[in-house]
């Protein structure tokens, strides 16, 4: 479905952002971009993932004036404080521990940018985890390995099935995009 035209392009690899723009039926082309990812420590974590959405988009240099280029990032806050990706088992096991029976925000900042135009945007939904025994946080990281995902777990993977009690706002956001409000700012993008 063409809903602007510009011709898209992800600034990502994420396999769930691919998938849900895939889902929307929008045409795009991936690319790889390598940004650093740290942010000022005085950032409210409501604003951290539209920074680094921002950051991201603007390491790609070579954008076309006939192209729109979409950068996301996502992160969890569990009482204010960010829980990033998991660098190993250990760290994995521990975030699970901590999300345990509570309820956390998972964040999702977008950027749109064409040659003229720069849109920042995020969305912000609650996800409630119901007590996790310990062999259940223990099997989905030996199985799932979530190192690549923020607060070390997918919504759509095993541990989402069985361990997430409720939630409040976007599911797709939880994925990685916030796909109600990203249709609605392509539809305006000119």
């Amino acid at each position: 479905m063409k809903l602007t035209p510009y011709k898209l392009l992800l600034g990502s690899q994420s396999p769930r952002r691919k998938e849900l723009l895939q889902k929307m039926d929008l045409k795009f082309k991936s690319l790889k971009l390598e940004a650093d990812e740290s942010y000022p420590d005085i950032l409210p974590a409501t604003e951290i993932p539209e920074y680094l959405a921002l950051k991201k988009s603007l390491v790609y240099e070579d954008l076309e004036k006939d192209e729109l280029l979409i950068t996301a990032d996502t992160i969890v806050s569990l009482d204010d404080i960010v829980i990033g990706k998991p660098k190993n088992k250990k760290e994995a096991i521990a975030m699970l521990k901590a999300l345990s029976g509570r309820k956390h925000e998972v964040i999702s900042g977008v950027c749109l940018r064409t040659k003229k135009d720069i849109l920042t945007f995020s969305e912000v939904s609650e996800v409630h985890f119901k007590d996790l025994r310990q062999k259940d946080i223990k099997y989905y990281v030996d199985h799932y390995k979530p190192f690549d995902k923020a607060g070390a777990y997918g919504i759509q993977e095993w541990i989402g099935l069985i361990g997430i009690r409720k939630i409040k706002g976007s599911y797709y956001n939880i994925m990685g995009l916030p796909t109600v409000k990203l249709r609605n700012y392509l539809k305006e993008c000119k």
